[in-house]
């Protein structure tokens, strides 16, 4: 008798202690979290796709062996996907004749790469797990992955998000941000997002790796501000290796620059170093040392590589629970590129 009641107990215990574990994951994120149907769960795939993480790692692995600026595409191209009205995979959608989806917006125009990744993972995903993992989620995670593998941190990521249905190039031209925009139009596109300054600081320095098209930064070289001079805060000698790379013709504009010449596929804290030594690429980057409310972020981060750290995966985390869709919403597609019929 006094065994039965001892396992009784036990149970409610196990129980109590596991309804409470839920419940706080469930409050914490707003759009998921849990153990149920409809809710985000870091195991949402440990029973229906046991290998899901090892192929998504794999597949990384593949790309980035051949390619090194795949881990800044990967990471960019989930950044671009949850900015524009969450993270559901819009971002991988072809056009159609009755969609312009967000692959042909100004801001991923001839830019945005890993489409092929993502879809290579998906192939290799349906082999074993059949319409069972969404796209955003091979994406959320491709993109943990690629940091990983550039020397960055990891963090937990929630699973069990679903597909669109449709993507907008005009929403993915008025919601991303642009290196024209000043920092203040920038942080209230984030405020929007329901992220905050802290985290602008935090993403940007996902600039320490990958590379940026000439166009974006020509007018700090040659006519900053309209002013028709070089941004006279740019370091001289950073500012005549630009304007090599760079020459003020239209036929320069797609050539690529490092955003961190020092360690260009390497996630460090370098970003921010660089800032403070005013050899930011881009104009919105070196903002972030002219403001009073982020320079000292900066100035923690420049010093402490742990703290960024520690603070990228948070905010990263927090970016890829935007506006997810579960439960009954949207979809898991077959293939990442379009709707199911």
């Amino acid at each position: 008798m006094a065994h039965k009641l001892f396992s009784y107990i036990a149970f409610i215990t196990f129980f109590l202690v596991f309804f409470h574990f839920s419940t706080s994951v469930v409050s914490q994120y707003p759009y998921g979290g849990g153990y149920g149907y409809g809710r985000l769960d870091y195991r949402f795939y440990d029973r229906l796709c046991p290998r899901l993480l090892n192929m998504v790692r794999y597949g990384v692995w593949a790309a980035y062996k051949n390619d090194s600026r795949i881990a800044a595409s990967l990471l960019r191209l989930h950044f671009h996907d949850c900015f524009v009205n969450g993270c559901d995979g819009s971002v991988l959608l072809d056009d159609t004749e009755d969609m312009k989806g967000e692959k042909n917006a100004l801001p991923n125009r001839n830019s945005a790469r890993g489409y092929e990744v993502i879809d290579n993972i998906k192939a290799d995903v349906e082999r074993f797990c059949p319409s069972t993992v969404s796209c955003v989620d091979i994406l959320t995670l491709a993109a943990r992955e690629a940091v990983v593998m550039a020397g960055g941190p990891s963090w937990p990521v929630l699973l069990g998000r679903r597909d669109g249905i449709s993507a907008s190039q005009q929403a993915a031209n008025e919601q991303l941000p642009s290196p024209f925009e000043p920092l203040d139009n920038i942080t209230a596109k984030f405020t929007a997002k329901g992220l905050d300054l802290k985290d602008v600081v935090v993403l940007s320095g996902a600039h320490t790796i990958g590379y940026a098209q000439c166009f974006t930064f020509k007018r700090r070289l040659f006519n900053f501000q309209g002013s028709g001079q070089p941004d006279p805060t740019l370091d001289a000698s950073t500012l005549t290796n630009l304007q090599t790379m760079c020459p003020n013709t239209d036929s320069s504009n797609t050539n690529l620059a490092a955003l961190d010449s020092a360690s260009t596929y390497r996630f460090d804290n370098m970003y921010y170093k660089n800032l403070v030594n005013n050899v930011g690429l881009l104009e919105s980057d070196q903002a972030l040392v002219r403001d009073p409310k982020t320079t000292p972020m900066v100035n923690s981060y420049s010093t402490n590589s742990y703290l960024f750290w520690n603070d990228f995966g948070t905010s990263m985390a927090k970016l890829g629970n935007l506006g997810v869709l579960t439960g009954n919403k949207g979809q898991i597609r077959n293939k990442c590129g379009a709707v199911n019929l």
